[in-house]
């Protein structure tokens, strides 16, 4: 079949120090809760109604059941490249073979160009990012000179995969090392 995937990867966010301070925020008003409905005492000097700490507790969770829902697909297909950064895309963008002047597998700095890791925009001219965690990913510059890094854990398989449709530039041999 002509739309047979040739690559897909899928990422999510899971440093344990971002779990870690998306878990520890949810402590708080839980406690908060236990202290006020089952020990039935006043939590702080000046405390908050148990309604208030339900309000904060379900916005706490509902902010951690969004940022671990997040994740980051690419497909590479015989027609192009399908990206999604999700819930923020609900479906996968494709990005044509014909709209693409140029790309290849490389490092980059995701604080340094992009200001970090998500859905990220630089400012110094480097384009848009999607990116989850590492410093590898595809750079693609488009016909219309706009530019798209999608990161990447697989950075040899992705090349690999390009390399062979013979889609990809790896004239600059330095990005296509991988260390």
């Amino acid at each position: 079949m002509e739309n047979d995937v040739l690559f897909f990867e899928q990422q999510r966010f899971n440093q344990w120090w971002l779990k870690a301070i998306l878990i520890s925020i949810n402590v708080l008003p839980i406690y908060a809760l236990y202290y006020q409905l089952v020990l039935d005492k006043p939590f702080g000097n000046n405390p908050l109604s148990s309604v208030g700490w339900i309000i904060i507790g379900l916005a706490t969770l509902a902010f951690t059941y969004f940022f671990f829902s997040q994740k980051l697909e690419t497909k590479i297909k015989k027609d192009g490249i399908y990206v999604r950064f999700f819930p923020f895309n609900m479906q996968f963008r494709h990005l044509d073979w014909n709209s693409i002047s140029k790309m290849f597998v490389r490092k980059y700095k995701p604080i340094a160009e992009f200001g970090g890791w998500g859905i990220r925009y630089s400012i110094t001219g480097k384009g848009k990012a999607l990116n989850i965690s590492g410093n590898w990913g595809l750079q693609i510059i488009f016909k219309d000179d706009k530019k798209l890094l999608i990161g990447t854990q697989q950075a040899f398989q992705l090349a690999e995969v390009l390399k062979a449709t013979k889609q990809a530039s790896f004239e600059q041999q330095e990005n296509y090392t991988i260390t």
